[in-house]
């Protein structure tokens, strides 16, 4: 018998199947991306290095058998750089940048409602959550924090299908917006793809992750074009991994195909 769950869907640019519901707070001129008293700082190190990293690395080993391909492409990058996943899993999307590009500290760009519950919200500030902001003002502080961990030489990760479509097997189509981030601060991008495959003894799958690239635009190439040659490959390199997804446990359907 088939127990595959099934979701229906009209837009994949836009639709959200994310479990959690969080009232998101407004993050406007007055959030601070970058907190850089003593105490914020040995918090920010106590969060991501005592609390988190460990944490998601059990979390993701005994839970999901996690294995990672390619992940010595980031190795002796001396730069800071860019990382582009998909977005089938609220948990695991978390952990999973900081273990590829372990040693070297990443900042995750989110939704504002991975901040916006009392007091978590402030860890998830503090393990280098980026909510994406409203207005020009806020924009502007949430651009220099992006710089700066760049020229921190850090790893920025970005989700460019921006909603979660739980355990998704395929990669749905995306902009190239975010794109412009790498291209203006000339730096590497790379991509991982999160698959779902078959376990020996469980119906749980396991998560193999792969990590592809460096990516650079096209010499000579102006920003919009440049911008467009970086999301087409990794949108490509994506599509290519996503193959190797085997198990498949929810089913996405568009609504017209419903009968």
């Amino acid at each position: 018998m088939d127990e595959r769950k099934v979701i229906y869907y009209r837009d994949e640019l836009n639709d959200e199947f994310s479990e959690a519901r969080i009232e998101p707070r407004r993050i406007d001129g007055s959030y601070e991306y970058c907190r850089d008293s003593l105490f914020r700082r040995f918090t920010a190190f106590f969060w991501y290095r005592v609390v988190a990293t460990p944490a998601a690395f059990c979390y993701l080993k005994l839970v999901w058998r996690h294995k990672t391909v390619g992940r010595k492409k980031l190795k002796g990058v001396k730069t800071g750089f860019f990382l582009y996943g998909n977005h089938t899993h609220a948990i695991c999307n978390t952990c999973i940048p900081s273990m590829l590009a372990f040693p070297k500290r990443v900042y995750v760009v989110c939704s504002a409602a991975n901040v916006s519950i009392p007091r978590i919200g402030l860890a998830a500030a503090s393990m280098g959550a980026l909510p994406l902001p409203e207005g020009m003002a806020a924009y502007k502080n949430f651009r220099a924090a992006i710089d700066r961990r760049i020229g921190e030489k850090r790893a920025v990760a970005i989700y460019p299908e921006a909603h979660i479509w739980p355990f998704y097997t395929g990669i749905r189509p995306f902009t190239d917006v975010s794109f412009g981030y790498p291209v203006s601060l000339k730096v590497p991008v790379f991509c991982f793809t999160d698959t779902y495959q078959k376990r020996r003894f469980s119906k749980k799958p396991r998560i193999v992750t792969y990590v592809d690239g460096p990516f650079y635009p096209p010499e000579g190439a102006s920003a919009r074009a440049a911008r467009a040659a970086l999301r087409d490959s990794v949108y490509n390199a994506m599509c290519d991994r996503a193959k190797n997804s085997d198990c498949v446990t929810v089913e996405y359907i568009k609504q017209e195909e419903k009968e």
